[in-house]
């Protein structure tokens, strides 16, 4: 399945993989995401935090009407604050696919999967 972008001069298709990538690397900038995990634990293990090759497993993408539609799932340090997480997450991952794909972006979901307590908390 891809992504459908519509412009003056015709249609985009961009692979869900692309877009994927494009969330979890935001999702990886922001402080305080330890990695992103799969949407489905049971099948994959539940303990398991992805590598940048599985980011489409751990995001979901939908188009709805123009807009682009996230569900991402991820893994947050013991001691964070997870609503200030989500919030700057979210914010992130709208800013990199309007500024990459130059399409709005719609709703953003974000489900944390897991705390992971760092090794370097005192």
């Amino acid at each position: 399945m891809a992504v459908t972008i519509k412009t003056k001069h015709g249609e985009i298709n961009v692979s869900t993989n692309t877009v994927s990538t494009i969330v979890g690397g935001a999702a990886l900038d922001i402080y305080g995401i330890v990695g992103m995990a799969s949407k489905n634990q049971l099948r994959d293990g539940m303990n398991t935090i992805l590598n940048r090759e599985d980011f489409s497993r751990g995001v979901v993408i939908h188009q709805e009407d123009e807009k682009i539609a996230v569900d991402v799932y991820i893994i947050v340090g013991y001691g964070i604050k997870i609503s200030e997480v989500a919030k700057n997450l979210k914010e992130k991952v709208k800013y990199n696919l309007e500024t990459m794909l130059g399409t709005p972006a719609g709703t953003v979901n974000v489900y944390v999967q897991g705390i992971k307590v760092l090794d370097d908390i005192k």
